[in-house]
């Protein structure tokens, strides 16, 4: 755990130091650790991809990575040198998954979602056990979602631990990618057209069958950030040194949007820069992006929230 540049009070978890460049790694080993096979396909905004080929290529495994068309050509690209294949598909992230499925079905090869899956869930949520060890008396933790296997993961550690504390868990999503918010204020699944926010990690247009049962029932709040605050925060991270891509920068806009108090930390979920994506170092942030939190003579944060509603809360 590492403190927030510029950002008295709040912590990180710096996930963009993971093998692969992304807490994705955690669950795409816990998925094949156990698997007898020569071959293995997945869906990706690039992320899980990369770690997937990362961890196949040492055991030899054939890795076939299907990527929807406005992927970031980088990834794509850091994927196909580790050797995997890169398969792209016109449509969003919903076309990408039926077209893996299909491929892994015709070819025999294991499937490895990036998120709906419950290996790959229990392998996310060591992100939160290891900060639960850690920091035992933690009060609030925001997670970045997109196919939300890193928020069910950590909801299910907060489970592990609730006997002792209660820690609030709280799903950031970008504004245009809400599937999980509007899903649980309606009551059943929603999907969300496809996006082009900034954080292309975060891109998901359904939630899952495995991830969403787990959301429903633990997460306190699912809040959204607007891309303005995404690049602002990645600015933020940037100058401190913490090199975070948009979609690792995800929670902690969150955090700033939000306000928080006691305790928090927000989870910087991956580092694999895509240089267009990112305003020029030196540039301001988007006026209005972000809210300054103020600061009591203790260090903790003054909480200034929005004056937007967040879009779902459970309690």
């Amino acid at each position: 755990m590492l403190p927030v540049p510029g950002v008295p009070g709040l912590l990180l978890k710096a996930e963009h130091l993971q093998l692969g460049g992304s807490f994705k790694a955690r669950g795409a080993a816990n998925a094949i650790a156990a698997g007898a096979v020569d071959s293995v396909v997945t869906g990706s905004s690039g992320n899980h991809g990369i770690a997937l080929a990362t961890l196949a290529r040492p055991r030899g495994l054939r890795t076939t990575v299907v990527m929807a068309e406005g992927a970031s050509p980088l990834k794509a690209e850091r994927v196909r040198d580790l050797g995997a294949d890169v398969v792209t598909v016109a449509g969003g992230v919903a076309d990408r998954e039926r077209h893996a499925r299909l491929l892994a079905a015709r070819t025999g090869a294991l499937l490895v979602p990036s998120s709906d899956d419950p290996r790959v869930v229990a392998g996310q949520g060591t992100v939160a056990l290891e900060m639960f060890h850690e920091l035992p008396a933690l009060d609030m933790l925001f997670v970045p979602t997109g196919g939300g296997g890193l928020l069910a993961g950590c909801c299910l550690a907060a489970e592990l631990v609730g006997r002792r504390r209660h820690v609030r868990i709280i799903g950031v999503e970008p504004m245009d990618a809400r599937r999980y918010a509007l899903s649980l204020a309606a009551g059943h699944p929603v999907q969300v057209p496809p996006s082009r926010t900034v954080a292309d990690g975060l891109r998901g247009q359904r939630p899952g069958a495995v991830t969403l049962p787990v959301v429903r029932r633990r997460t306190d709040e699912l809040i959204a950030v607007e891309d303005d605050e995404i690049l602002a925060a990645t600015e933020l991270l940037r100058r401190g040194g913490v090199p975070a891509e948009p979609s690792g920068a995800v929670a902690l806009a969150g955090a700033l949007r939000r306000g928080f108090h006691g305790r928090a930390a927000v989870v910087v979920s991956g580092g694999n820069l895509s240089p267009d994506a990112l305003p020029a170092r030196g540039a301001p942030a988007a006026a209005g992006a972000l809210s300054s939190p103020s600061f009591g003579a203790d260090g903790a944060t003054a909480v200034r929230p929005s004056t937007e509603p967040n879009l779902w809360s459970a309690r």
